[in-house]
């Protein structure tokens, strides 16, 4: 069995980040990713707010440059494990990580695993994903150039998407299940003057219509009570996140929506394990809240090192 002083999940600015802070310091670290590095952030083309890159930065090249930098200090303290995790048993003084098949051993572990887009819960939801139905304005699109689609959703993800939207389709429906958005003021602002946007504020979407492909949804506006049709071609759905994480053990403890709990210094429940980035119990889910967690738990993870080999 391969044993490693370190061992970090996710691909992701946090993971990276952990990666690169364990690596500076000589820590022998394995980096597990079963996809691409960039994580959650590639699923928007453009990131606005991160520090020192005024105008934006493309999110493809913001992630290839954090692993680029990574690589700087990859040598022989350092393995690229290109699989999923399957499963994590603690243990005391060193953990074991199932990565594909094979088991190897870690004396302190950070999950970077990030969250994913959460779903409607329609039927026809499921039954038309990939033919109308999208999680991800910047992978597919194009595929409604000059249509008419629905963006659903309240939160900066909503708004930043349909944006984005605009620049290809025709004509967009902005439908929000309250009346007031959750996103940054800056973003609904430039929804609000957008001509190509039509904004249905207190509606909720009760059926996606559509045979092979999607033609419509049934929405309901809560305050009149009242349902109407209207003709789409496509459906994006941001209407919140879910955390990834199907290998934790039970031990570990997690919040009522299933975010891992940790203390300010991103350390679990469980003694050697931390949690940083998207998947970790906090408000603020950003690139730089990321990063941040990333260099946190990596400093944590050292100092638990340092006082268990001092023991």
């Amino acid at each position: 069995m391969k044993r490693f002083d370190a061992v970090v999940i996710g691909g992701g600015p946090a993971g990276m980040t952990a990666a690169l802070y364990f690596l500076r310091s000589g820590i022998q670290v394995a980096f597990v990713e079963k996809l691409s590095h960039g994580g959650q952030m590639l699923l928007t083309e453009r990131i606005d707010n991160y520090p020192a890159f005024p105008g934006g930065a493309f999110s493809f090249e913001l992630a290839d440059r954090m692993l680029e930098q990574l690589k700087e200090y990859a040598n022989g303290t350092y393995a690229y494990l290109n699989d999923e995790v399957r499963a994590i048993e603690p243990g005391q003084g060193e953990h074991r990580v199932l990565v594909g098949e094979e088991w190897i051993a870690a004396r302190s572990v950070v999950i970077c695993t990030g969250a994913r887009y959460k779903k409607l819960g329609l039927p026809s939801e499921k039954r038309l994903m990939g033919r109308g139905v999208s999680y991800c304005a910047l992978c597919d699109g194009n595929f409604f150039r000059d249509q008419v689609v629905a963006v659903i959703g309240g939160g900066n993800s909503a708004l930043e998407e349909a944006l984005y939207l605009t620049r290809l389709v025709k004509k967009l429906y902005l439908l929000h299940r309250r009346e007031d958005f959750r996103g940054a003021k800056c973003y609904q602002d430039k929804c609000v003057i957008n001509p190509k946007i039509e904004i249905l504020r207190s509606s909720v979407v009760e059926e996606i219509l559509g045979e092979d492909r999607v033609d419509g949804i049934r929405i309901r506006d809560l305050k009149k009570d009242q349902t109407r049709t209207i003709s789409v071609d496509g459906v994006f759905v941001f209407v919140g996140f879910e955390p990834v994480h199907g290998f934790l053990p039970q031990s570990m403890e997690l919040d009522r929506a299933e975010f891992i709990v940790t203390d300010q210094e991103c350390r679990t429940s469980i003694p050697g394990i931390f949690a940083a980035g998207d998947v970790r119990s906090k408000l603020c889910r950003q690139v730089a809240t990321a990063v941040g967690d990333g260099a946190t738990a990596a400093t944590a993870a050292m100092s638990y090192l340092e006082g268990e080999h001092a023991s």
